[in-house]
């Protein structure tokens, strides 16, 4: 049971569900006005380092295509 909760898959569930909530987060603070342009920029530099994870995790995990 230990092993599920730190396995690459489940790590790459959590920053996917992370990200879509950052998505989320960012569209609701760029309808305000007048937005929070600090914290709308802070909020993206954490989405595009998540997309990165993400993406490093999904190389990691899927194996490669035959040449």
């Amino acid at each position: 049971m230990e092993e599920n909760l730190h396995s690459p898959e489940r790590r790459l569930i959590e920053l996917r569900i992370e990200h879509a909530d950052l998505d989320n987060r960012i569209d609701r603070l760029a309808l305000d006005r007048p937005a929070d342009e600090l914290m709308l920029r802070r909020l993206k530099k954490r989405r595009l380092l998540l997309r990165d994870q993400i993406s490093r995790l999904e190389v990691h995990l899927e194996p490669p295509e035959p040449a």
